[in-house]
């Protein structure tokens, strides 16, 4: 393991051990402010420190077996212990990287999804419509709760846009890279000569962020609009003004919601977008003051970016950000997802690493 890292680990667990010392103090025990600072930097470091020192048992066991090599009777057994050691240890230091980085808040948290179609036309909504079904498959594998906020649906099928709420606690970190552009090629079901077409579909992965820590808005900032509900049909379709329609004047933000009968519920879920939305734009605009390295993965967060192509012909998708190309495709539309997601996530992790040592050195 990078001495760099390993001198990290010290520091921490010296300041752990500290920690412990402070945390049964009459002073620190009776400062409830204090002792609650305290006792959440402790609970951040002990999973590190724990960590750390199975990491340093291992090291000590593996010098101490190694000593052991010069015995030629126990030396095939030996070399079957230390294959075991070098295992745990590979293990255990990966997962000490991992928790030295630096952690995002929003990665805990649920997610909206907001799928649009773009240049295509009538296929761009077809394609919106494949894709929205592969984050419900993708969901329904891991059990997620998906909830649509609003839908506009194409000509043909497929959606004009569509808005989904994923409650999953952790939804946002898994998700946040699909943000952006997605190309599709292929002979469309509306192409008659067999011609190739490109379509695209923009995607917008926003964090849902709880009521308490939502920004204030100025009612008197807000045009509120109802209409019926369009759909696929249905008693209830058409028949009451109970879709709202959210418009945030400084921002010019706009947000509809007509899933729920109630006018009420619509309005509540609309907000709760038009607040994830405007706290998405006050946190880019944070982060473009700071470190870029999130952000040229996730290229400039704006969704003209083309961050993924679906190749239908040649059954592959590749994600230009990362230079990754899978010929899974048809797995992967149908929900398994995790061949696109975890090799961006490697190389997001791989570059956060690096930029530590970096400031480190």
């Amino acid at each position: 393991m990078n001495p760099i890292i390993i001198n990290k680990l010290m520091i921490l667990q010296k300041r752990f051990n500290i920690l412990e010392k402070l945390l049964i103090t009459p002073n620190v025990m009776g400062d409830k402010k204090r002792f609650y600072i305290l006792s959440k930097e402790h609970a951040r470091l002990s999973e590190i420190v724990i960590c750390f020192r199975r990491w340093l048992d291992i090291k000590q066991k593996i010098i101490n077996t190694q000593k052991m090599l010069e015995d030629v009777d126990m030396y095939d057994i030996v070399q079957d212990e230390l294959k075991t050691f070098y295992l745990t240890q590979c293990h255990l230091e990966k997962n000490l990287k991992i928790l030295l980085l630096p952690v995002d808040p929003n990665d805990k948290l649920g997610c909206f999804v907001e799928l649009r179609a773009g240049t295509g036309g009538k296929e761009a909504a077809i394609f919106t419509g494949e894709l929205f079904r592969m984050y419900v498959r993708y969901s329904e594998v891991r059990r997620w709760k998906m909830e649509v906020i609003n839908a506009t649906y194409g000509e043909c099928g497929g959606y004009k846009e569509i808005i989904t709420k994923i409650s999953y606690k952790g939804a946002y970190n898994l998700l946040k890279f699909e943000s952006g552009g997605h190309r599709v090629q292929r002979i469309p079901h509306t192409e008659s000569q067999g011609r190739i077409h490109t379509s695209t579909c923009t995607i917008a992965v926003i964090p849902e962020i709880p009521n308490v820590e939502l920004p204030n808005i100025d009612p008197h900032e807000l045009r509120i609009d109802t209409f019926r509900s369009s759909g696929a049909g249905g008693q209830h379709v058409n028949t009451t003004d109970s879709a709202i329609r959210i418009t945030h004047i400084p921002s010019g933000l706009v947000v509809e919601c007509q899933d729920e009968r109630s006018q009420h519920k619509n309005k509540a879920k609309a907000l709760s977008v038009l607040g994830s939305r405007l706290h998405a734009i006050e946190m880019k605009r944070r982060q473009q003051k700071a470190s870029c390295t999130r952000r040229n993965l996730l290229g400039t967060g704006d969704r003209s970016d083309r961050i993924r192509t679906y190749n239908f012909h040649q059954g592959r998708v590749t994600d230009h950000r990362i230079s990754f190309t899978s010929y899974q495709l048809s797995d992967i539309m149908n929900g398994e997802l995790d061949i696109l997601i975890q090799p961006i996530i490697n190389k997001y992790q791989s570059d956060q690493l690096d930029k530590l040592l970096e400031l480190e050195s």
